[in-house]
């Protein structure tokens, strides 16, 4: 297992339920917040920056606060919502990953957001940073630039005393099948928790690998690094199920967004309110029981 600093420790404490297992809303989307904003008078596309920003100081407000953490991006949200108070005592993970990516040879490689390091993550008030990395470890070792990358990061995040959580995407490759990709993928999320690990990685953000087996094979792999599970943007049912699958075969909680506010959104601020505690609330709150009830601590 990679060690924690005491700073690191206080930091996952503080994205943790009271027993001990991480979980997190996830509120950093840029343009697919702003693609469930159908309500808009002129389509999704013509959601403003201050608008979205609205919404998710909403997410914060009616949804975020009931649990322990939120992840929100350096590009609408923040500072914004720590300097207006917004956040209360709602733990802060600073997304460093831009929207998008490059690609290199056939391989994605991710982007971080201009001129946002660990350094500012502190100055935004975060308790933690989260940064996206996509994967294909059967095209990239240990000696790659992707893990390269995630091993520099931590080490300065590290340095400056911020726990960074590292979110790992595998993805189709261009010269593959979708059904070829599909019988690859959960051996694909397993070699990658490995490299993850092996790079340094102290949490883990990961898809869920498809089965029983797979979670036990990722949890396996990890080396007691914890690890949750995303939401991908499947619907908060199926979520719920993985979940519960998840924690009983070794993670460490989840990071829901999607899942729990995809169709919850307005530009209406009233019907934000209405639909997010009326409907988003109760499944971050089974969420939570979900995580609680079977999860194993970290």
């Amino acid at each position: 297992m990679n060690e924690l600093t005491t700073l690191e420790k206080r930091a996952l404490a503080r994205i943790s339920t009271a027993e001990g297992h991480v979980l997190i809303v996830a509120a950093d989307q840029r343009n697919g917040m702003k693609a469930v904003l159908e309500d808009a008078p002129d389509g999704p596309g013509s959601v403003t920056r201050e608008q979205l920003a609205e919404v998710k100081g909403d997410l914060v407000r009616h949804l975020a606060s009931h649990g322990p953490a939120i992840l929100l991006d350096p590009e609408v949200a923040l500072p914004g919502l720590v300097d207006d108070g917004v956040l209360d005592g709602t733990a802060l993970v600073v997304g460093m990953d831009a929207s998008g990516f490059d690609l290199v040879d056939g391989l994605r490689y991710t982007r971080f957001s201009d001129g946002v390091t660990p350094r500012t993550v502190r100055d935004l008030g975060g308790d933690a940073a989260k940064m996206l990395w996509y994967m294909r470890p059967d095209r990239q070792g240990v000696d790659s630039e992707v893990v390269r990358q995630v091993r520099e990061l931590v080490e300065a995040c590290t340095a400056e005393g911020v726990l960074l959580i590292v979110e790992i995407l595998t993805y189709q490759l261009e010269d593959e099948t979708a059904e070829e990709y599909a019988q690859r993928f959960p051996q694909l999320v397993v070699d990658a928790t490995r490299l993850s690990v092996q790079a340094g990685a102290k949490v883990l953000k990961l898809p869920y690998p498809g089965s029983a087996e797979a979670c036990a094979a990722v949890t396996e792999a990890a080396a007691g690094v914890p690890w949750a599970v995303l939401s991908a943007g499947v619907d908060h049912t199926t979520f719920i199920e993985q979940v519960r699958t998840a924690v009983a075969h070794g993670a460490s909680g989840a990071m829901a967004g999607r899942s729990l506010w995809k169709d919850c959104l307005s530009v209406s601020s009233a019907v934000r309110e209405e639909m997010l505690s009326t409907r988003a609330l109760p499944r971050l709150r089974e969420l939570q029981e979900a995580v609680d009830r079977v999860g194993v601590g970290v």
